[in-house]
């Protein structure tokens, strides 16, 4: 077997562009950890974590964030009426560095290399 070329911490949704990355990674010869940010959203993540795992992630992370998300990102936004086009509130986009400091953080705390998203280009 081929030595690891390290570890990833993939932002991981278990839909089909995270779950196609997930394999990829594998195939490329890294170590995959899935993270999965609870930040409200309706989704079964019991679903999803046995999905990554299925795929080969050697682990699953699932963390409620949604009040750090809510008082760190969405409250300041909608203080600061941050508006797209003057008709809706950013919480997809606002979504992404509370995800992103999550992965880091899990990164640092497993010793990976690496972090990543599946998310569609």
């Amino acid at each position: 077997m081929a030595q690891s070329k390290g570890t990833v911490v993939l932002a991981y949704s278990g839909g089909l562009d995270t779950s196609c990355i997930l394999v990829w990674l594998k195939e490329q010869g890294y170590n995959v950890i899935a993270y999965l940010a609870n930040i409200g959203q309706k989704e079964d993540f019991e679903a999803a974590r046995k999905k990554a795992l299925a795929l080969g992630a050697k682990k699953v992370y699932i963390e409620d964030i949604s009040r750090e998300f809510v008082e760190e990102f969405i409250w300041p936004a909608v203080q600061a009426n941050a508006l797209y086009e003057d008709r809706y509130l950013l919480g997809t986009a606002l979504a992404r560095p509370c995800i992103a400091r999550k992965l880091v953080e899990i990164a640092q705390r497993e010793g990976a290399q690496y972090v990543a998203h599946g998310a569609t280009g």
